[in-house]
């Protein structure tokens, strides 16, 4: 039962003591469970917090810091602690954890009154020392008595002489806790059981013999004339054992409590420490994803720059175009009125001289225009010529690879000849034994032949090393020309064209859009899908290879894993478009630029969907620029 879940009036600091008494009973009742199945300890009234199983010094002090805590708890509550405390001191004070407990001496003989008065710190009192010659040096020196009651622990003893000189008094010092007390009463005890006690003394004072007496310093004591009664009273005090034992609870009381407080301090600590932690986890979690927006709209714009950047180009380049077309119809313009001046020299001087005048200005304009077409010329024939360069260097490589392929065919025959003619020598040397001089002859001719052949095999490996250097060289010579081609054609060529620059390994942003745009309205889905492709153009950039190799008729090939856990992802969640936009790019990435792995222009057909060779390249742009050299 959760005593803390009955109705809760607010109870002041001073009606506490009147309020303990019903959950104290109902603790002793066991109508509140403190002690669970298992042996374990647990808190009736704080059922809802985390910790449960408390041992019994634990539940101690969570009670009574509970019961004397903070402002913040209710009255009810530290009422409901304290009376756990108490029923914790009283009814279960068998569960408490081995620790150092205040010893409370039991003596075998006799238990000492609790209000019994002893002189404290623990003192013990030895009488009728008796001085003689033979142990005088023994007797006076306080390390004899210090040996003798060792097994008491006594910490020092001091010796008072009587007047005559023969005879003393001793005064036992022992420790001042419980320990302490257990060893004088011990030292008590052993004169006691000689009858050699207080009790003795008294009875024995006028004729006590030779003998020693001893017991522990009491109120009589402490109060007795002469010098040792002024050393008691200088050293020490009178206490009963209950003033001692009630201080130890009190002490012990006062520790618990400022503990207690101390855990509780400690536990506020924590939840604002535990709070300032949630608060920067939430202001950090806040600035990633503001982070993450101003990165997603950084890359729409740079997205939004280069197509209007890509757009402006064309634009530029239509106009270069039609403007190019007017200066042509002038052009011809021009020529048709000065064909009609021309007709008209017959007139009148007056028209003559008007005549001459607009021939100066349509000369000017004539001029003009003729310069702007040459250079238009020049910029046409540039091009060209850079087009038929690089058809003729390809050419020129073509040659050369043909070349090297019939030195290559010439070689692979001369080596079958000396390999035959090898043959023919070994033949001949089993035949050399016959001594016949036909033999020897065509020994000699066929050992000058092989000869000759190896030396032409030597000059044509030459040949074909210096064959292979040109067609490297003649090779990397056709893809800088390649890649001048691209640079050259980037901003005049386009998709719109059967030839174009494509750029390998970049997503199609059509496909995104199209699926996000069945999720989200236009203008999120616009935001979405430059998102997603941005995400998903990282990955492919990235070190992400989902491709196996496989052997087919002998020969490795790469094949795309389609179980990979991202495709199969990308695929159950924006359908097939998506999927094959990423494969496709996948696949770009991995022929044109595998170690890389970022995109790169190429020279692209888009009619065919493939490669562009050079040739239909240049055939491409010399098509091109064909109708405007008729019109020049």
């Amino acid at each position: 039962m959760d005593y803390s879940s009955e109705e809760e009036s607010d109870i002041s600091d001073s009606e506490l003591l009147d309020h303990i008494d019903r959950p104290y009973d109902e603790l002793r009742s066991g109508k509140l469970k403190v002690k669970g199945p298992n042996g374990s300890l647990r808190c009736p009234f704080c059922t809802g917090k985390k910790k449960q199983d408390y041992r019994y010094k634990e539940l101690y002090q969570h009670a009574a810091g509970v019961g004397k805590g903070s402002a913040n708890r209710s009255g009810k509550q530290k009422a409901n602690h304290l009376a756990l405390a108490k029923y914790l001191e009283t009814d279960l004070a068998s569960e408490a954890d081995q620790a150092p407990q205040p010893v409370v001496p039991q003596p075998a003989a006799q238990t000492p009154q609790q209000d019994e008065v002893f002189v404290w710190p623990w003192t013990g009192v030895i009488v009728n020392i008796l001085i003689d010659k033979s142990s005088e040096k023994e007797l006076e020196d306080s390390a004899y008595w210090l040996t003798k009651f060792a097994k008491y622990k006594p910490l020092e003893v001091h010796m008072f002489w009587n007047e005559d000189g023969r005879s003393a008094k001793a005064v036992v010092r022992f420790d001042d806790d419980w320990h302490g007390f257990v060893n004088a009463t011990e030292f008590e005890k052993e004169f006691e059981t000689k009858n050699h006690g207080k009790k003795g003394w008294n009875a024995q004072k006028t004729k006590p013999g030779s003998s020693t007496y001893g017991w522990c310093a009491r109120s009589d004591d402490y109060e007795a004339d002469g010098p040792m009664g002024d050393y008691l009273r200088k050293t020490g005090k009178l206490r009963t054992i209950s003033d001692i034992v009630q201080e130890a609870v009190q002490s012990r009381h006062r520790i618990v409590e400022h503990l207690s407080n101390e855990i509780d301090l400690t536990n506020e600590t924590l939840e604002q420490l535990q709070s300032k932690y949630n608060e920067k986890t939430l202001s950090l979690s806040r600035m990633l994803e503001e982070k993450d927006k101003l990165h997603s709209a950084f890359v729409e714009e740079t997205r939004r720059m280069q197509r209007l950047q890509r757009d402006k180009i064309q634009g530029i380049l239509l106009e270069q175009e039609k403007l190019s077309n007017e200066l042509e119809n002038k052009k011809r313009k021009i020529d048709s009125w000065s064909k009609e001046l021309n007709k008209r020299e017959a007139l009148t001087e007056r028209e003559r001289q008007k005549l001459d005048e607009d021939k100066k200005k349509n000369a000017v304009k004539s001029s003009s225009l003729q310069l702007a077409s040459m250079e238009q010329k020049r910029a046409d024939e540039n091009v060209l010529r850079l087009v038929e360069e690089q058809k003729r260097e390809k050419e020129e490589a073509l040659s050369k690879i043909l070349e090297l392929e019939r030195q290559l065919d010439a070689k692979q025959k001369l080596e079958m000849e000396i390999e035959e003619l090898k043959g023919k020598v070994e033949v001949m040397k089993h035949l050399e034994d016959q001594d016949d001089e036909a033999v020897q002859k065509k020994m000699k001719e066929m050992m000058d032949e092989l000869n000759n052949k190896k030396e032409e095999l030597t000059d044509l490996e030459d040949l074909n090393s210096a064959l292979i250097s040109k067609e490297r060289q003649s090779n990397d010579e056709l893809q800088e020309a390649r890649k001048e081609l691209i640079e050259g054609l980037r901003d005049r060529l386009g998709a719109s064209t059967d030839i174009g620059i494509k750029r390998m390994g970049e997503l199609d942003d059509k496909p995104f859009f199209t699926a996000c745009k069945k999720r989200f309205s236009d203008q999120e889905a616009q935001m979405q899908a430059s998102t997603l492709s941005s995400l998903w153009q990282s990955h492919v950039n990235s070190q992400w290879y989902p491709f196996k190799t496989i052997e087919i008729d002998g020969k490795t090939q790469l094949m795309l894993v389609e179980e990979d856990e991202k495709l199969q992802k990308l695929k159950e969640e924006w359908g097939d478009e998506v999927y094959a936009a990423v494969v496709t790019a996948l696949k770009e990435v991995n022929e044109y630029n595998p170690s890389g792995r970022y995109v790169v222009p190429e020279l692209w057909n888009y009619k065919e969907g493939r490669k562009a060779t050079l040739k239909e390249v240049i055939a491409f742009i010399a098509n091109k620029k064909t109708p405007k050299r008729r019109r020049t």
